[in-house]
């Protein structure tokens, strides 16, 4: 079996270390399997994804498919253009897409075109929030994949809901806490953790980059003056993403205790993470992280495509409104957070699971 695994962004590369991980294991027992690696390009910072294939130890990637920046239809139109020469040369019997990202949908649509099958790793999850970008790749993808591999059993339903057989749906778990769980003992400090003296449960990580919270200079200027006020001494680390430091540094911000860095890598964040007092956010990845780790999360979101961190783990979901941010930050404080717990499968053997999975279908067919 011959397959193509496609990177685009910083998520899918949490995404794809494990599954390129038991495919070696695989190779090794014996079993007939190859892989591609195609790297499409989509983040084109070295912190958002050069380094990530070092820490989490991935090989150089076959080809980079350089699709840079631009809008949404010009990113799409790159990734699919280089996409299909690379798969036109280079035989392959299944595609494997992760996540939600435009690389994702883009290149799932190029594999059906040319006849060949689409597996999509973290299928069915739904935010049902159309102004997302992220829905919209989630929904296309959906739409044309041939094996589906779910997250949760909520995932599975919702698939369900539209139309696909279940025979075609597979509750494996999640590839990005196989990652989380095989690094934890890698974690290490940033450079800045004794500089800022740091110190565990006495600082909050706050991470904001999507546009309902970042575009509007106002409302991000509110967002992060709401959390300063709320936050009573304690260290913010705000690890700034390139397009919020674009309408950040438009803003007249200045807090002792606000602490903007640059991106991190995947084992310095997670140090933070895990040593946190407690993580606010407007990512769908870092819930899950943090619902694994025991540290509560409060995410600003008006919907979320992860309900199980917030039925089953450590995540809030309170909105976008600045307004709402110091009752929960009272919360926080007084010591009553959720404990959570773990949902089914994220165990650190999703991969293992994928890989087995694929190993018994006919793909031919």
């Amino acid at each position: 079996m011959n397959i193509t695994i496609v990177a685009g962004a910083r998520p899918n590369f949490m995404k794809i270390a494990p599954i390129i991980h038991a495919i070696e294991k695989a190779k090794i027992s014996g079993k007939e399997i190859q892989y591609r690696l195609v790297h499409t390009g989509q983040h084109y910072d070295s912190n958002m994804s050069g380094s990530f294939f070092k820490q989490l130890n991935i090989p150089t990637p076959h080809i980079n498919l350089n699709s840079g920046s631009g809008s949404q239809a010009e990113i799409t139109s790159s990734i699919m253009i280089e996409f299909e020469k690379d798969l036109i040369k280079h035989a392959s019997d299944l595609v494997i897409v992760v996540g939600d990202v435009t690389s994702t949908m883009a290149c799932a649509i190029v594999a059906q075109k040319l006849k060949i099958k689409v597996a999509h790793v973290e299928a069915g999850i739904r935010s049902y929030d159309w102004s997302m970008p992220e829905e919209i790749n989630r929904l296309v993808t959906d739409s044309i994949t041939n094996y589906f591999f779910t997250t949760s059993i909520t995932a599975n339903q919702n698939l369900i809901n539209e139309g696909v057989n279940k025979k075609n749906i597979f509750f494996v778990g999640n590839t990005m806490i196989d990652t989380l769980l095989s690094n934890r003992k890698r974690f290490c400090p940033p450079d800045f953790w004794d500089k800022l003296n740091l110190k565990p449960k006495k600082y909050i990580v706050l991470t904001l980059h999507r546009p309902s919270n970042v575009d509007e200079k106002k409302h991000l200027k509110e967002m992060i003056m709401k959390i300063v006020e709320s936050t009573l001494d304690y260290q913010i680390i705000f690890p700034m993403h390139p397009r919020t430091k674009q309408v950040y540094d438009t803003l007249d911000i200045s807090d002792s205790r606000l602490n903007i860095v640059s991106s991190l890598g995947y084992l310095e964040f997670n140090f933070l993470v895990e040593n946190s007092l407690a993580v606010i956010t407007d990512s769908g990845g870092i819930t899950e992280e943090t619902t694994v780790l025991g540290i509560p999360c409060i995410t600003l979101r008006q919907t979320t495509e992860r309900p199980e961190t917030v039925f089953q783990g450590t995540n809030e979901l309170i909105g976008t409104d600045p307004n709402s941010i110091p009752k929960i930050m009272k919360k926080l404080f007084s010591g009553n957070w959720k404990k959570g717990v773990i949902p089914n499968k994220w165990d650190g053997k999703t991969s293992q699971r994928i890989i087995e999975k694929l190993l018994t279908l006919d793909i031919q067919k």
